[in-house]
C-alpha cells in the first residue's frame, strides 16, 4: 500500500471536517439537469401561456411600458428605454430578444392585432428590411394592448418577484381579448415547439361568447364562428380538412396561397398581379425564386417582374406575360414553384397551470374564458372591498357632522390626538379608521354642501356595493359581464376577415394548357369603345346578341394567335393581336362587354380620329368597302403587307374622312349612303371596282352643296334589314320632342339607283327640323344606345319611305344591330 505524503500545501480543513464523497450517475445526472433546463426554457422563454397568450417576455414588455405610462394618447419613447427598463428590471437575457420582441408586436403584417404602436422603422414583410437599431425607433402601447393590462392594478393576477426580489411582475396579464388565438404564437422550446396562426377578433370572440352561453357546445358550433385562421397578410387558404384537425386535436396543417389576379399590364401584355402573400413570405423572396426560375427555364412565359410596392396601395408584385402564353397556366406553375404557395402547421402547445398541453379550439377558448371569469369575479371581489372601505368611512363622517359642533368641541378639549380619537370612538361609536379619518378630515370639508355630497356618495357606493354583490353571488351575471365585455372589445377593435377560406384549389394546374391554343374567336368593338374577343368562332348568334350596358358596333371572324385590322376615320388600318385582347367567358348569348379593354391600349389614335371598323387581314377576304363624308366610295383589294403594323387603306382628299366601312363577306350586298339632308342611295358592291391601297376610290353618290354623308354600311340583301334616321331640331323643340324625331323603315322600301346619283329621300323633316343627326342602315332588329351605353327604345318600324318621325324620349347616340352583322 502506498505511504499517505504528509507534505500539504494550501489552507488545510478543520479538524472536524468530514470528507462526505457521493457517486453519481452521470446518467441519472444529466437527465436530471436536462429536464431542469428544459422546463426552464419551456416555462420562463419559448411557450405561451393559454391564458393571455404571451410568453414572459411579452408579457413583461408591456406590463413594463404600462408602468413606465407609455399609453396610447402619450408621447413615443425610445425603445431602447423600454428594452433597458425590461432588461434591468424584469428580463435579464440580453438587449437583442427583447428588442426582436417588441418589434414583432408592432408589425401589422405580424400581428392580426398589434400590441405596440410603432414609430420609425420596424421592418418589412418577410424580414427583407430588418427594422432600425432601438436607439432610432420609438414606440408606445398601442389600444389593443391596453386591453392586456386594463385592471391589473386591482389585484385580477397574482403577482411575484423578479429575478432578483427587487421588483414585483405579474404571472399573467387580464387579457380582455383572446391574444393567443387573434395574434397567434410560435416558440420552439426543448423537445417542443408551438405554431399557432393568427384569427379574426370578431370570429373569436364570437366563438368564446358562444361558450359561454352553451357550455357543453361541441366543435362544430364552434367552427360556425371561427372557420378557419384570418392572417394579416391576408391570402387564401387551401383546403380546410387541415384546419379542422388542429381544431380538433391541436395539430394540423392547411396552405396559404398569394391573392393574384389577372390583368392587363400594358396596352398589349397580360399579366399576374400580386396583392397579398403568404403569411411571414416577403416579396423579395418571391422576386428572387421567380427569377431564379426563369433564368434556369423551368417557367416559360414571364417577359418581366416589377415590384410595385408603395404606402398608397400596399403590396403590388406585377408578372408580365409574353402574349401567347396562359397566364393562368403561369400562375399555378408559380404557386407551385414559389414561396406564393406555403404550407403552414399548426401546433397548439400552451401553458395550462404551468404545463405544456396540445389544445384544440374548445380548450383554448375554455382555458380564456375561465381566466376571464377569475379576473371579473377578482377585480369584483376588489372593487367590493374598496367601496365598502369607502363607505365606512362615508359612513362615520356624516356621523360627525349630524353633529358637528360636539365634535369639535370634544377635539378641542382634548389633551391630543390620540384621547381625541378615544373620546370620539366612544362616544359615536365609530371605529378606529372612521375616528382617524375624521380627525384627518380639514375644516373646509365640514360645510353642508360636503354634507349633500357625502350622503349622495353614500347612496352611489351603496348601490355600486350591491351591484357587485349581485356579480358575485350569481354566476349567470357573473358569465353575462364577461360576454358583454367581449362583445364591447369585438365592437370596437374589430376588422373584417382578410383571409379567404377555400375547400380546394380554384384550377387544377393540369386544367389550363401553358401557351394559348389558336382557336376560333370573334373580335368585338363596343359602342363606347371596348375591345374583346370570345371564343365563340364565327359570328355571334342574332338573338339576345346585346350585351347589358353596352353596343356591339363591328365584329369580325378570327383565331386567338391571329390578328385583325381596326379601320379608322383618316384612312389608316392598324394591326392588333388577337391574343393580346381581354378573354371574355362563354355564355349562352353575347358577352357583356364591360370585361372589355379600351381601344388606347392596342391602338394609338390622333386626337380627331376614331375606329369605324373591324376587319379580318386576309387574303381570300371580298375587301373592305369604304365611304366618305364628300362621297367617295371605295372597295379595297385585300393586300396587306406583313411587315407593317400601320397601313393606308384610301388616298382621301383634302377635308375628307371616312364615315363607314364594312368588311364584305360575299361581295354581293348592297352599299348604302345616307347624308344629312335626309337622302338615302342603295346599289350594288359589285358596282364598284376593286382598287389598290393608295387610291382614292370612285364616285359613290352625288351631293348637293353643304351636304355630306352621315352614313356608310353594307346590308345583304336577302336578310331582314331597317333603316334608322334620327332628326334634330334647329332652336327651340316642337312637340316635346327636345332629343329629335326618329325613324325606322323596312331597308325593301329603298329602290336599287345607280352608282354616283342621289338616291331618294328617307325621312320627311317636321317644322324646325333641317338636318339628320344619326343614320344606320343593317340587319333587324335596330338597338340604340346613349353615350354611357344604356339602352334607348326606338320606335316601331314605319312602311313610309318618306315619312315623318317620331320624338324620341331619350337622346340616342349610336345604333346597331345584332353583333357579327353590323
Amino acid at each position: 500500500m502506498a505511504r499517505r505524503s504528509t507534505k500539504t500545501s494550501g489552507p488545510q480543513p478543520p479538524d472536524d471536517f468530514e470528507e462526505r464523497i457521493l457517486d453519481i450517475d452521470v446518467v441519472d445526472e444529466m437527465q436530471g439537469s436536462f429536464l431542469e433546463y428544459a422546463y426552464s426554457v419551456i416555462y420562463s422563454r419559448a411557450l405561451p401561456d393559454a391564458r393571455d397568450g404571451l410568453k414572459p417576455v411579452h408579457r413583461r414588455i408591456l406590463y413594463q411600458a404600462a408602468e413606465m405610462g407609455l399609453r396610447p394618447d402619450r408621447g413615443y419613447v425610445k425603445c431602447a428605454r423600454v428594452v433597458g427598463e425590461v432588461m434591468g428590471k424584469l428580463h435579464p437575457h440580453g438587449d437583442g430578444p427583447i428588442y426582436d420582441t417588441l418589434v414583432r408586436m408592432a408589425q401589422p403584417f405580424s400581428m392580426r392585432l398589434p400590441l405596440i404602436d410603432g414609430h420609425g422603422n420596424f421592418g418589412s414583410l418577410g424580414g427583407d428590411d430588418p427594422p432600425a437599431a432601438m436607439r432610432y425607433t420609438e414606440s408606445r402601447l398601442s389600444a389593443a394592448a391596453m386591453l392586456m393590462v386594463d385592471s391589473i392594478d386591482e389585484d385580477v393576477v397574482d403577482f411575484g418577484p423578479n429575478y432578483d426580489g427587487q421588483e414585483q411582475e405579474p404571472g399573467v396579464l387580464p387579457a380582455a381579448f383572446p391574444n393567443l388565438l387573434v395574434n397567434g404564437a410560435s416558440g420552439i422550446a426543448v423537445g417542443m415547439a408551438t405554431n399557432m396562426p393568427p384569427h379574426n377578433l370578431v370570429e373569436v370572440v364570437a366563438a368564446a361568447r358562444h361558450l359561454i352561453r352553451h357550455p357543453t357546445a361541441d366543435l362544430d358550433d364552434l367552427m360556425r364562428h371561427v372557420p378557419g385562421p384570418d392572417l394579416p397578410t391576408g391570402g387564401r387558404i387551401v383546403g380546410l380538412g387541415g384546419v379542422r384537425d388542429a381544431y380538433e386535436k391541436g395539430r394540423g396543417t392547411f396552405r396559404i396561397r398569394a391573392t393574384a389576379t389577372v390583368e392587363s399590364v400594358t396596352a398589349r401584355r397580360k399579366g399576374i398581379v400580386v396583392t397579398e402573400l403568404p403569411y411571414n413570405v416577403g416579396p423579395e423572396r418571391v422576386i428572387a425564386k421567380i427569377k431564379e426560375l426563369v433564368q434556369s427555364k423551368k417557367v416559360q412565359g414571364i417577359a418581366d417582374l416589377k415590384d410595385l410596392t408603395d404606402r398608397s396601395h400596399g403590396l403590388r408584385l406585377v408578372i408580365e406575360i409574353k402574349n401567347g402564353f396562359n397566364p393562368e397556366a403561369i400562375l399555378q406553375q408559380l404557386y407551385k414553384l414559389t414561396p406564393m404557395e406555403e404550407t403552414f402547421g399548426i401546433n397548439n402547445v400552451a401553458l395550462v397551470d404551468g404545463q405544456p398541453l396540445t389544445l384544440g379550439l374548445k380548450e383554448l377558448l375554455q382555458v380564456y374564458v375561465d381566466h376571464r371569469f377569475e379576473v371579473v369575479r377578482r377585480r369584483s371581489e376588489f372593487r367590493r372591498r374598496k367601496r365598502q372601505e369607502r363607505l365606512h368611512l362615508v359612513d362615520g363622517l356624516l356621523v360627525a357632522l349630524i353633529d358637528i359642533d360636539r365634535v369639535i368641541e370634544l377635539i378641542r378639549s382634548s389633551d391630543n390626538s390620540a384621547q381625541a380619537k378615544e373620546r370620539l370612538m366612544e362616544t359615536f361609536s365609530l371605529s378606529d379608521i372612521q375616528a382617524s379619518y375624521i380627525l384627518d378630515t380639514p375644516l373646509r370639508r365640514l360645510t353642508r354642501f360636503d354634507r349633500i355630497e357625502l350622503e349622495a356618495e353614500q347612496e352611489r357606493l351603496r348601490a355600486e356595493i350591491a351591484e357587485l354583490t349581485k356579480i358575485l353571488d350569481d354566476d349567470k351575471l357573473l358569465r353575462k359581464v364577461v360576454s358583454d365585455e367581449l362583445a364591447a372589445v369585438s365592437k370596437k377593435y374589430g376588422t373584417p376577415r382578410r383571409t379567404v377560406l377555400l375547400e380546394s384549389a380554384d384550377v387544377p394546374a393540369a386544367a389550363v394548357p401553358l401557351q394559348v391554343t389558336d382557336a376560333p374567336c370573334t373580335v368585338l368593338l363596343s359602342s363606347t369603345g371596348l375591345l374583346a374577343r370570345t371564343s365563340t368562332g364565327g359570328p355571334l348568334p342574332p338573338e339576345g346578341g346585346r350585351a347589358k350596358h353596352d353596343l356591339v358596333v363591328s365584329s369580325v371572324a378570327a383565331t386567338v394567335r391571329g390578328e385583325v385590322g381596326a379601320v379608322t376615320s383618316t384612312g389608316r388600318l392598324l394591326r392588333i393581336n388577337v391574343v393580346d385582347l381581354p378573354a371574355l367567358p362563354e355564355t349562352a348569348t353575347a358577352p357583356n362587354l364591360a370585361g372589355g379593354a379600351p381601344l388606347s391600349e392596342f391602338v394609338s389614335l390622333e386626337s380627331d380620329e376614331r375606329v369605324v371598323c373591324l376587319t379580318t387581314l386576309s387574303a381570300d377576304s371580298p375587301g373592305l368597302a369604304l365611304g366618305t363624308a364628300q362621297g367617295v366610295v371605295k372597295r379595297v383589294v385585300p393586300d396587306y403587307p406583313a411587315n407593317k403594323d400601320d397601313l393606308e387603306v384610301i388616298a382621301l382628299r383634302d377635308g375628307d374622312s371616312i364615315v363607314g366601312a364594312v368588311e364584305l363577306r360575299t361581295g354581293e350586298e348592297d352599299l348604302v349612303f345616307i347624308t344629312d339632308d335626309a337622302q338615302l342611295l342603295r346599289f350594288q358592291a359589285s358596282m364598284v371596282r376593286p382598287q389598290g391601297r393608295p387610291a382614292g376610290g370612285m364616285a359613290g353618290i352625288k351631293l348637293g352643296d353643304r351636304q355630306s354623308v352621315l352614313s356608310f354600311t353594307a346590308v345583304d340583301p336577302g336578310a331582314d334589314a331597317v333603316v334608322v334616321t334620327v332628326a334634330a331640331y334647329s332652336g327651340d323643340a316642337l312637340f316635346g320632342a327636345e332629343h329629335g324625331t326618329c325613324k325606322v323603315t323596312p331597308f325593301a322600301e329603298y329602290p336599287r339607283k345607280g352608282r354616283a346619283t342621289g338616291g331618294v329621300r328617307c325621312q320627311r323633316f317636321l317644322k324646325g327640323e333641317t338636318t339628320l343627326r344619326l343614320a344606320w342602315a343593317g340587319p333587324a332588329p335596330a338597338r340604340g344606345s346613349d353615350a354611357k351605353g344604356q339602352p334607348v327604345e326606338l320606335p316601331a318600324p314605319d312602311p313610309r319611305r318618306d315619312g315623318s318621325g317620331t320624338p324620341l324620349a331619350k337622346h340616342v347616340e349610336v345604333v346597331g344591330g345584332p353583333p357579327g352583322t353590323v
